[in-house]
């Protein structure tokens, strides 16, 4: 299900343009919350969410909110589109990219910098409910599901670093809340 993200955004004129103007290969930076849980059932779960025009499945994202540090523009974004809220890891870990079709028709290369989500609340009423889907499911299906094919890696990944922690379960070492 890989391709560009067809959702439009509003970026001032001046954000896009290099020190020629032009713009011509110029990319943005956005943090995005990689929400997740630990379940008896299926073990490492990850939250996906819809995107507003596409539908594809896609996780929590955003750009830059002022003097707001990268990880807490992660959560932030999590709780406004999709409900939940966490602890957020310091440091990311992935980078992906895709092409981002903007308002005026022209596409933007953006950098998604990706933070650790555990989710420790979930909400049944949050800003974007409207205009989103939400759905939990087992890591490696997530991979396969997500409309950004530079971010099934970075799923997969954190999906077998998690596997020791998922052993731990199984053994009984560790316990669910």
């Amino acid at each position: 299900m890989a391709g560009p993200d067809n959702e439009t955004e509003d970026i001032a004129a001046g954000d896009m343009l290099d020190d020629d103007g032009s713009g011509a290969g110029r990319k943005r930076l956005q943090f995005a919350a990689l929400p997740y849980r630990l379940t008896p059932e299926s073990g490492l779960e990850i939250l996906l969410i819809t995107s507003r025009t596409t539908r594809r499945w896609i996780i929590p994202k955003g750009w830059p909110m002022g003097n707001l540090p990268p990880r807490k523009v992660a959560a932030t974004e999590a709780e406004e589109e999709a409900g939940v809220a966490g602890h957020v890891g310091r440091q990311p870990i992935g980078r992906y990219g895709y092409d981002k079709v903007l308002s005026n028709g022209t596409t933007v290369r953006c950098a998604v910098d990706v933070f650790a989500l555990e989710v420790q609340k979930q909400r049944s009423s949050w800003p974007e409910r409207k205009r989103r889907e939400r759905r939990w499911v087992p890591a490696l299906e997530a991979a396969d599901m997500v409309g950004d094919a530079e971010l099934a890696p970075i799923i997969r990944a954190f999906a077998t670093h998690s596997a020791t922690e998922q052993a731990a379960i199984d053994s009984g070492t560790i316990t669910l809340a």
